[in-house]
């Protein structure tokens, strides 16, 4: 048993200590869940980067979706004493203590589309959540002809990003008096949104749209759709990201449209860089998104 725990400990900390060895600068990513396909593409995407750059080292944790895991983790990166964290957040509340930790003890932190409840952090690489979802409750208004049944599957609850895209949406919506709004919670993952579509249908729901705050979780909403005989092109369906699946979806009509959402692991390595540096950055570095339908489908890249 302890030689099996040894081995573990051995398996997670030996990058730590190889490049403690050989002076190299240790990125560490606190991130909330490697369940999630954009969260783990994000996690790759910045290892792809660091492992350009041969005095960098990198590290990552994975949360499952627990704070309570995410905060020990972080813990343990303060400890092994590494050079910056970036963390991708699952609770902008819980988190604050252990990042002010790392923050006050010279840690620098990037948060990366997820923010927290603090300024103990050194940058913020964020998107405009709340213009996303006010750009999509806008298009699904005008396609459903302002009257209609609206279904609105949010994030992760306690995240920024998910009242944002929730609180647009509604601030588009909200000017319809003939559009109700169902709300169900499908975490930014594919298997929640098909437990809780499954439910609906099984309930007799019927709905004119569906927004999404992932392209993962509509991809989800799909299959479920299909396995009912459902036809997806006859709702409006919108999501978030751009990813591979919502490009096809989009191209044979089973989905209308989505918002595109950049990983944004580059950016945060090209910023790491001048915060190792030591160099200054900006508090807050923002990304832009746009809205991808049929007419532009083809001339964008999907995150992954």
């Amino acid at each position: 048993m302890y030689r099996y725990l040894f081995l573990i400990l051995l398996t997670l900390f030996s990058p730590l200590l190889a490049a403690s060895a050989d002076n190299k600068k240790i990125i560490a990513f606190a991130q909330d869940t490697m369940a999630n396909d954009f969260r783990k593409a994000q996690v790759y995407e910045v290892r792809d980067e660091v492992a350009k750059h041969s005095h960098l080292s990198y590290v990552y944790s994975d949360g499952k979706g627990q704070t309570s895991l995410m905060i020990r983790q972080i813990e343990g990166f303060i400890r092994q004493k590494v050079d910056l964290i970036i963390l991708g957040t699952n609770d902008e509340r819980a988190i604050v203590p252990v990042i002010t930790k790392a923050y006050k003890a010279g840690i620098p932190v990037i948060l990366l589309d997820r923010g927290i409840r603090s300024n103990n952090y050194t940058t913020f690489i964020k998107y405009d959540n709340r213009k996303i979802g006010q750009i999509a409750g806008e298009f699904i208004a005008k396609k459903i002809k302002g009257k209609g049944k609206v279904l609105l599957f949010e994030g992760v609850p306690n995240t920024d990003v998910t009242k944002l895209r929730s609180k647009g949406f509604f601030d588009a919506i909200n000017k319809y008096k003939k559009i109700t709004v169902v709300k169900r919670t499908g975490n930014f993952l594919r298997k929640d949104s098909i437990i809780e579509m499954e439910k609906l249908i099984n309930k007799g729901n019927t709905f004119d749209a569906i927004f999404a705050e992932s392209d993962s979780m509509l991809s989800g909403v799909r299959l479920v759709l299909q396995r009912y005989k459902i036809d997806p092109a006859s709702i409006i369906m919108v999501g978030v990201d751009f990813i591979s699946e919502a490009q096809q979806a989009i191209r044979n009509g089973s989905q209308l449209a989505t918002v595109t959402y950049p990983l944004g692991g580059k950016k945060a390595v090209k910023v790491a860089l001048k915060i190792l540096k030591g160099q200054s950055v900006p508090k807050q570095i923002s990304i832009s998104s746009e809205l991808v339908t049929k007419t532009n489908v083809n001339k964008l890249t999907p995150i992954f």
